[in-house]
């Protein structure tokens, strides 16, 4: 493997980022996992992502803790309750009250601000708009916005060392699809964490929109769904 060839991958310890972060692998970079605590209520995840840093063999991860708390907004950010029992067809209508505001331009200025010390050009993130469709900051638009900015807004793009490109594997992608491709890049999904209102212990709740739409792609992939659940749906 070039060693030259590194890149920056946006590891939330949930499933579609780990599938990412296997694709980066895949493609033949040397990954640099950068996790973020940002207030949510599922702050397990951060363990998950851990986790999957090791087992999918990053070269290294941070871990940075970014308290997006101070600004509420969101149901993962303050008590606001969780949406529970939602149809695909409810969810996909608008923006859902878990959106956080802004924290994918927040998340990916961090990954660039990392991937220009590291002398890297190569952002991968685990963004999906077909099966989960309301967050604004999934969207290929707007992952084609921040490219270019990316390009106009740092050092390295002003000066033509390269030009930095947002992999979005999975954007086009149903949840199926990216299980199967998780799978045949060795992804372990039992130990990933998606849910968004946990249990004390960790166990999923199978109720709100992460957990319903998880739980469906592995209905759909015809494979054994590997969540714990506290009350299994």
């Amino acid at each position: 493997m070039d060693s030259a060839r590194r890149a920056v991958v946006l590891l939330s310890g949930g499933l579609d980022s780990a599938t990412a972060l296997a694709v980066a692998r895949r493609d033949g970079f040397r990954c640099h996992a950068l996790t973020i605590g940002y207030g949510q209520r599922h702050a397990v995840e951060l363990e998950a992502a851990c986790r999957v840093a090791a087992a999918l063999g990053a070269d290294e991860q941070r871990v940075i803790e970014l308290d997006l708390r101070a600004f509420g907004g969101s149901a993962l950010t303050t008590d606001i309750p969780i949406p529970r029992d939602r149809s695909p067809e409810t969810m996909s209508a608008d923006i859902p009250i878990t959106y956080v505001p802004a924290r994918n331009t927040v998340f990916l200025s961090l990954a660039l601000a990392w991937a220009e010390v590291l002398g890297s050009f190569d952002i991968y993130m685990g963004v999906n708009s077909i099966d989960y469709s309301g967050y604004p900051d999934c969207r290929p638009e707007f992952i084609a916005a921040f490219e270019q900015l990316a390009n106009l807004a740092t050092k390295a793009g002003v000066e033509n060392r390269g030009r930095f490109r947002i992999h979005t594997p999975l954007i086009q992608l149903s949840k199926a699809d990216i299980i199967h491709l998780g799978v045949s890049l060795g992804v372990d999904y039992g130990l990933t964490h998606s849910c968004y209102d946990p249990a004390p212990d960790g166990a999923a709740c199978g109720r709100c929109d992460s957990c319903v739409l998880r739980r469906a792609g592995f209905e759909a992939a015809g494979i054994a769904d590997p969540t714990r659940y506290g009350n299994r749906p």
